[in-house]
């Protein structure tokens, strides 16, 4: 399975595209950041951010898009550009019919490290560990780009049988009424 990990941001977007699968090793095939100028127009950063977007899937080919859940943060101003990044790397990702899956930075660093709570320099070696790198991918948002397609390609054979699950219970209970 071929993920690309999305670390949305308005200024440094950070992207990573991942392959393998469960329990085999997993290859990094790109990491890197979309940048946008902090004094340009939103709408201006946005479309900079989309044409990146464009790029990195036109290169990468991935089957997935892992995003980074937007959650609450204390600035609003810096959540607001965020969700809007997110919402880009959706749509991009929406428009060519590949499936977007979102994480929460907790699920990823979980994950990754096996605590929810870890920091930045411990998502970025384990990361590098994983990734067999010799060093941990700059700047910071590149390498939680990295993590969330990590992440990801843990979590889908999970998820996968949870959705079967759940479509055959529905299945069971719909011949039964």
């Amino acid at each position: 399975m071929r993920v690309l990990g999305v670390d949305p941001g308005l200024t440094r977007c950070g992207v990573g595209v991942v392959d393998g699968v469960a329990g085999r090793p997993l290859t990094m095939i790109g990491a890197g950041v979309v940048r946008t100028l902090a004094d340009a127009d939103t709408s201006h950063r946005l479309v900079a951010i989309e044409r990146g977007m464009e790029e990195w899937l036109d290169t990468h080919r991935p089957e997935v898009v892992a995003v980074e859940r937007v959650f609450s943060q204390h600035n609003v101003r810096t959540v607001m550009g965020t969700a809007q990044a997110s919402a880009v790397a959706m749509l991009c990702a929406a428009r060519r019919g590949l499936p977007v899956v979102l994480h929460t930075p907790s699920e990823v660093k979980a994950a990754v490290t096996g605590s929810g709570r870890a920091d930045k320099a411990q998502v970025g070696a384990m990361v590098t560990r994983l990734l067999r790198l010799d060093a941990p991918p700059k700047p910071a948002d590149a390498a939680d780009a990295l993590a969330l397609a990590i992440c990801h390609i843990w979590r889908a054979p999970a998820q996968n049988r949870l959705r079967q699950a759940v479509a055959a219970h529905h299945a069971r209970r719909g011949r039964s009424e």
